[in-house]
């Protein structure tokens, strides 16, 4: 049974259907990504906009990964990035030596993930790899991109599937347009 589109929604840009096929997809690259590891990498997920993606992507794997999870702040309830992500909740997990596979909901400015690249390669994890759900290169104030994206995009402000607007709409199975009214006001 198909769920309705959420009155504050203007489209849906991907449908549950399609966001599990580019999942399926990602989750076969990284099987060959991490096929000759010895070890499970680390698999981060940066909550809490990721979760569904994570947790969807990792069902698919058939590389064995250990997981972790952190928090990262840069939005607030607003609909702009601050520019200065900070960390809420940190890694439990040491890094030395690990592969590190960081999944992420959606990059936009690049500045959470040129912090994340900069920390993580700095406690020393072996290798880095990023999967984002969500690419959106006109935002991008840094020179920075993931290993691999299931969806480019363009200026659009996006929830579900775990993206939310001041913590609402993460739990819409598909990915849609908010209306500018809801956020505009």
């Amino acid at each position: 049974m198909q769920r309705e589109v959420h009155p504050d929604i203007e489209r849906v840009m991907y449908t549950a259907e399609q966001i599990q096929g580019r999942v399926k997809i990602a989750a076969e690259w990284l099987d060959e990504r991490y096929k000759n590891c010895k070890e499970p990498p680390l698999a981060v997920s940066v909550l809490k906009g990721s979760v569904m993606f994570f947790c969807d992507l990792l069902r698919e794997m058939k590389t064995p990964v250990q997981l972790d999870f952190m928090t990262i702040s840069s939005y607030g309830n607003s609909s702009e990035s601050s520019g200065m992500p900070r960390i809420v909740m940190d890694l439990s997990a040491p890094l030395e030596g690990r592969d590190v596979l960081l999944v992420e909901d959606i990059i936009d400015t690049g500045y959470t993930l040129v912090k994340l690249r900069d920390l993580l390669k700095g406690r020393g994890a072996k290798s880095f790899t990023v999967v984002a759900l969500l690419d959106k290169p006109s935002r991008r104030k840094v020179d920075i991109k993931a290993d691999y994206s299931c969806f480019t995009i363009e200026n659009e402000f996006i929830v579900g599937y775990g993206l939310d607007y001041a913590q609402q709409y993460r739990n819409l199975p598909y990915i849609g347009v908010l209306k500018h009214s809801v956020y505009e006001k």
